[in-house]
């Protein structure tokens, strides 16, 4: 057991990733929370969660990421999940114009249904398929830029930038919520003692023999 398992956390924060279906949200999810990736796409039904332990700072945050569905007839289970989540990810696949598109309309649903101080985050999914790009970098960073997010491409499949997403989104919540954070537990710090070696000579007071 690692130290970081034994340590009771400093707080709980809940996550949600929410995008088109086949944008690969369960691929990232498996990917940060496991080191894992299946290249068969079973479509998420309804809404699935995975737990996992993350360090920000000196802080140890219990970190709760829901992975929703994407298609239309889950959208109003989905949605009842974005209440009370500290951080949103917007999820679009950079092969795929249609999914980059309807980033607006989950920005829209964000405003909806989620808090005012929910730090929210756009990934451009599946970067490795360069061959296959519909959507540029730049489009990605000006859609972020108009929304005040912060913006990364991603690939679950050869691990480019998951862990750096999530660590990144997880600083900004933990800036917003520092108040509400339990202060870290130190280890207490022992000075050190230095024992006094054992003199050889007799003591001053002790007689000599006959």
């Amino acid at each position: 057991m690692t130290e970081t398992t034994m340590r009771r956390p400093d707080w709980q924060c809940k996550i949600v990733l929410i995008g088109d279906a086949g944008v690969g949200k369960t691929c990232i999810l498996r990917r940060y929370t496991e080191n894992a990736f299946s290249p068969s796409f079973v479509a998420t039904i309804g809404i699935d969660f995975k737990m996992k332990m993350a360090e920000i700072g000196e802080h140890l945050i219990k970190l709760q990421i829901w992975d929703t569905a994407g298609q239309e007839k889950f959208r109003s289970i989905t949605t009842a999940y974005y209440r009370g989540a500290k951080g949103i990810c917007i999820v679009y696949d950079i092969t795929d114009t249609k999914s980059f598109e309807r980033v607006n309309m989950w920005v829209k649903n964000i405003r909806m249904w989620a808090g005012d101080e929910t730090e929210c985050m756009i990934l451009g999914n599946k970067c490795d398929q360069e061959d296959l790009r519909q959507v540029t970098k730049r489009d990605g960073e000006n859609i972020a830029r108009e929304y005040n997010m912060s913006f990364m491409e991603t690939s679950a499949k050869n691990d480019i930038n998951v862990d750096e997403a999530f660590h990144h989104i997880l600083e900004k919540i933990v800036e917003k919520n520092k108040d509400k954070l339990r202060p870290p537990i130190r280890k207490p710090e022992y000075e050190e003692i230095k024992l006094n070696e054992p003199s050889l000579e007799p003591p001053a007071t002790a007689k000599k023999c006959c």
